[in-house]
């Protein structure tokens, strides 16, 4: 073998490895779950991201994670979903953006055989099945029980009588779906509550305060408020400041995020129903973990919820 031939062979060799090397547990040594948010820009995710990252570092497994710059991009979602499993992930955990939408990304997961940890919002029962697709667990809190016990609440501080409006999360999308019904059916057995207005604000804070400030103006007797984020109550808050009747609306949100719990401590927001999203993104990279350990798991692992009033917010 001449030398300018075993130079190739060695060139085609090293240029062969680096292609191969995709599964990033063959470099690392370790295996690599994916977790997929919604988005980055939310504290709800942030918070979620750092429980993971703690199981992922305790458990000695690689987390890649990524999302879309808005919650409502779910086409983004699925683009980032099926990209991850091209790099050899060994388990998904997801909260999906759209939970029939994201079906088609997750069909990709199954035929690649990764192992799939649905977080926070629960993919369309009937979608998956029709695409044959299984998950491995649901990790979450009950969302219809938080919208409830939201409608509990601002039933006994009213002493049964409201003009409420609502903003609700994105169409069609589970979570806000879920707290949306959970309040109705609390609240539909006081005759003197009534929801006046309910629109979508799409999560956003910038739109909570749009839509609330139109929502105002239409229905200037509204005395209460449901948002099915706090990122929606914290801009009506806002719609209500620039309307001048600060302190003269209840305001229930739904997360219990930092800045809402400083509303319910200045008196500006009245409760705000508190999920714990680190516990979630734990929990999700522990299943996640077990399966790939050919462990089992239970079918779903729900989260705690809790209200936070000025009673107990600090």
């Amino acid at each position: 073998m001449n030398k300018q031939l075993a130079l190739i062979l060695v060139v085609a060799a090293i240029s062969l490895s680096c292609n191969r090397g995709t599964d990033s547990s063959t470099t690392t040594g370790k295996p690599t779950v994916a977790l997929v948010l919604k988005t980055l820009n939310h504290p709800f995710f942030v918070d979620m991201r750092r429980g993971a990252q703690e199981a992922a570092d305790r458990l000695g497994v690689t987390l890649q994670v990524q999302a879309a710059e808005r919650e409502i991009d779910v086409e983004k979602q699925m683009k980032i979903v099926e990209n991850m499993i091209q790099t050899g992930i060994q388990a998904l955990c997801i909260t999906p953006s759209g939970s029939r939408e994201i079906v088609s990304a997750l069909v990709k997961a199954k035929n690649a055989k990764v192992p799939i940890v649905v977080v926070d919002t629960r993919v369309d029962a009937k979608a998956a099945a029709d695409a044959g697709v299984r998950t491995e667990t649901f990790v979450g809190s009950d969302n219809y029980e938080g919208g409830k016990l939201a409608g509990e609440y601002l039933v006994k501080v009213s002493g049964g009588k409201g003009r409420v409006g609502i903003l609700e999360g994105i169409p069609g999308h589970e979570t806000g779906d879920s707290r949306l019904r959970g309040f109705r059916d609390a609240v539909k057995a006081s005759p003197g509550i009534a929801i006046v207005a309910s629109q979508p604000a799409n999560w956003e804070r910038d739109q909570g305060f749009n839509v609330f400030q139109n929502m105002l103006q239409a229905h200037p007797d509204i005395d209460s408020v449901f948002a099915c984020s706090d990122l929606m109550a914290l801009g009506a808050i806002e719609a209500i400041a620039a309307a001048g009747r600060t302190g003269k609306l209840r305001v229930i949100g739904f997360d219990a995020l930092d800045d809402a719990k400083k509303a319910i401590a200045a008196g500006t927001m009245e409760a705000s129903v508190a999920q714990f999203p680190s516990e979630m993104g734990r929990v999700a990279v522990e299943s996640a973990v077990k399966v790939i350990r050919g462990e089992t798991v239970p079918a779903e692992v729900k989260v705690k919820l809790e209200l936070v009033t000025k009673d107990n917010v600090k």
